[in-house]
């Protein structure tokens, strides 16, 4: 006899009513707007990539379902055809090896200890296939003036302020003050210019090497470096893409931050640049930095100790953070321009580099390398540290 099929609904899952506007002439020419609003409910999984528009009938289905206990599939006419699309959709987990890539799915996102909506900001804010730069050009908002065209001038760039607020002396300026205020967003690379093998090594010993560790229990070993950490984790590892540096072959490369060495990845067909043209969403003046570093975030580090915590996944952003700024400081000391952006195409690299999203996952991209002598894409620079003179 064979076992009847089972399912249940999967771990993390979200409804969201959604008003959808549709364009009516009808509506126009009675005296409305034009605009007619459909409602309509979207389910967000933790475990998915993409929302999925279900009824209403379909919706309160997945309501019933117990994520925990399974249970058969019965021959109902009513309810059968929603089940199945449902478990078409993964929303629904069934038991048929048909349907195991979803189940797998699921199973690590219940194995994985994120904080439900952490899980499921993070899985529906990657991107795949974007290109920004193409969407900014479609909108027309490149420029700060496209951006008060479109929305109007932006909040005060400061709160105001207050009565009998209390004066502060500022401090004569030293040697890290005068290196903070050099730092610039560069936006011209010179990628005819090799950067010296020395450079990218310095830069990363810096920024990501472990100066030290210590091991509290056999196996259990927390490492020191020059940025922090949130509970001393350090889970983000860098992966380094390196274009036009001494002494190394293009191409991209993992960081080991216990033995300062890189280990070669390797790439499919496509060239280091155009590697770095899709990683970069389309962002061509970050896309010839010498050294462009991909942040990945080892979540399952993080999340042995901040359990299904509500500030582990901000603890990493901010960790990222803290890294960024330590590159901006080690590139401008070594007369280098730096940049950081989240705008990538997350998706696209999990996929080159073999990862399981929601166990690790790419949080931002930093670069550094030889600025150019000539500002091709504008770079802002208020205080005239990089560019005295219009180039």
């Amino acid at each position: 006899m064979v076992a009847p099929m089972k399912f249940r609904r999967c771990k993390v899952l979200y409804l969201e009513p959604r008003d959808l506007a549709e364009f009516q002439l009808e509506s126009l020419l009675n005296g409305g707007s034009g605009l007619v609003y459909e409602k309509s409910i979207t389910a967000i999984a933790g475990h998915l990539d993409n929302p999925c528009r279900v009824s209403e009938r379909e919706a309160m289905l997945l309501l019933s379902c117990s994520s925990e206990v399974w249970q058969e599939i019965r021959d109902d006419p009513d309810g059968l055809g929603d089940v199945v699309r449902l478990i078409q959709e993964g929303l629904l987990i069934c038991d048929l090896p048909e349907h195991a890539a979803f189940a797998r799915q699921d199973e690590v996102m219940r194995e994985s200890n994120w904080w439900p909506l952490g899980a499921v900001f993070h899985r529906q804010s990657r991107w795949a296939g974007v290109n920004s730069v193409v969407e900014m050009e479609r909108h027309h908002l490149i420029t700060a003036q496209d951006l008060v065209r479109q929305f109007g001038p932006p909040p005060l760039e400061s709160s105001p302020r207050q009565a009998g607020a209390i004066e502060l002396p500022k401090a004569a300026g030293d040697g890290p003050d005068a290196l903070l205020s050099s730092r610039v967003t560069c936006r011209n690379f010179d990628s005819a210019r090799a950067l010296p093998f020395e450079s990218l090594a310095a830069v990363l010993q810096q920024v990501f090497m472990a100066t030290s560790q210590v091991e509290p229990e056999p196996g259990v070993r927390f490492l020191k470096k020059n940025v922090p950490s949130a509970g001393s984790l350090h889970p983000i590892e860098a992966y380094v893409l390196l274009q036009n540096v001494t002494g190394l072959e293009d191409g991209l490369y993992h960081y080991h931050s216990v033995a300062h060495e890189l280990s070669p990845v390797t790439l499919q067909s496509e060239t280091t640049h155009e590697f770095a043209m899709r990683l970069l969403s389309g962002q061509h003046w970050f896309a010839n930095a010498h050294v462009l570093v991909l942040l990945v975030c080892r979540f399952e580090r993080n999340f042995w100790k901040y359990r299904h915590h509500s500030k582990a996944y901000r603890a990493v952003t901010l960790d990222a953070g803290h890294i960024s700024q330590a590159i901006y400081t080690a590139a401008t000391q070594r007369g280098l321009g730096a940049c950081i952006t989240a705008a990538i195409n997350e998706t696209e690299v999990e996929q080159i580099l073999g990862l399981t999203p929601l166990l690790e996952g790419p949080l931002a991209v930093c670069g550094f390398g030889w600025r150019s002598s000539r500002m091709q894409t504008a770079e802002l620079d208020p205080a005239g540290r990089i560019w005295k003179e219009e180039s």
